[in-house]
């Protein structure tokens, strides 16, 4: 299969390029770099995937890009991430996440791509729901323009597939966690966490830690990005475990996994917005895809540790 991942050098994105080129794909990376690490291709640049440095909001270099190339898949995961510079710069994140996506839509839509394949976000567009775990029918409630602008973007997958008929899947993502996650910045928990424990450092809590969120480990996130791409199962697809974790419960896996001493949180006011409970109804997923997580919670957060432990050393 000739597949084009954008947003190919970032977090998730690498591991699904690499996992394409494992089974014999040919990929071609889309990413500008502005957040994604060409490091994270390395390995697979030298096992013949090809790097285009576009940004996916000139919508005629991506067109000309896709005409080229001729993929049979595109695997969308570019995106504006940063929640606070959402909030700060509400019209760069829907241009990104946005207009970016349309443009790759339109692209794919006059190529002839048999099959696209959307990256949302589960808990950013859903927000509070009362509904728990939440369901892919539940009205958008975002708490931030980046949740917005996923939910926007997940809307004009919808409406290509009803006025073109393409094939197009949206996976809405829970809290991906693993290897290649910065510790650093704009992070998710589990990352931030890994890097203040090998620093020696404790862990800050915001609230209680009682808020819970539905932890996927990024292999399962790729797994299922495998099964919609090879499928033609269409409309939005909740990607996670089903399963809620507090912030405490992290710590506490991180005391059993870390090895000499504790790792003592200490505690900071909440922060303004933050959603109290939050995890995702897979069933849709596993019925429609055949996908499950597969990868425990204990068992991811100790592969995402020891991965950190060595990325530090090699750059130490």
């Amino acid at each position: 299969m000739r597949a084009i991942v954008t947003g190919g050098a970032g977090f998730i994105g690498s591991n699904l390029v690499d996992a394409l080129l494992d089974r014999g794909d040919e990929v071609l990376v889309v990413d500008n770099l502005s957040t994604g690490r060409e490091a994270n291709l390395e390995d697979a640049l030298g096992r013949g995937a090809s790097l285009h440095r576009v940004d996916i909001r000139d919508g005629s270099e991506v067109g000309q890009l896709v005409e080229r190339e001729r993929p049979e898949v595109i695997f969308h995961l570019a995106a504006q991430i940063d929640v606070r510079k959402s909030v700060a710069d509400p019209a760069f994140d829907a241009r990104t996440n946005v207009e970016g996506t349309v443009n790759l839509l339109e692209a794919a839509r006059a190529a002839g791509v048999r099959r696209f394949v959307n990256t949302s976000s589960g808990g950013a567009m859903y927000g509070a729901q009362e509904q728990l775990p939440t369901p892919e029918d539940a009205s958008p409630a975002p708490m931030a323009p980046y949740g917005a602008s996923k939910a926007c973007a997940d809307l004009y997958c919808g409406l290509f597939e009803r006025l073109y008929g393409m094939s197009v899947a949206s996976l809405r993502y829970a809290n991906v966690y693993g290897e290649r996650q910065d510790p650093l910045g704009e992070a998710g928990v589990i990352a931030i966490f890994c890097g203040r424990l090998l620093a020696g450092e404790r862990p800050t809590i915001f609230g209680s830690g009682e808020q819970t969120r539905d932890y996927v480990y990024v292999g399962d996130v790729v797994a299922a990005n495998l099964a919609a791409g090879d499928g033609d199962a269409r409309g939005g697809f909740n990607v996670g475990t089903g399963r809620e974790t507090t912030v405490l419960e992290l710590v506490d896996i991180f005391n059993r996994i870390g090895g000499e001493g504790s790792f003592e949180p200490e505690f900071a006011p909440a922060r303004l917005g933050e959603l109290e409970r939050s995890w995702i109804d897979v069933t849709r997923a596993r019925e429609e895809l055949g996908w499950s997580a597969r990868v425990d919670l204990e068992d991811g957060m100790r592969r995402t540790l020891d991965w950190t432990r060595t990325a530090a050393a090699s750059v130490g």
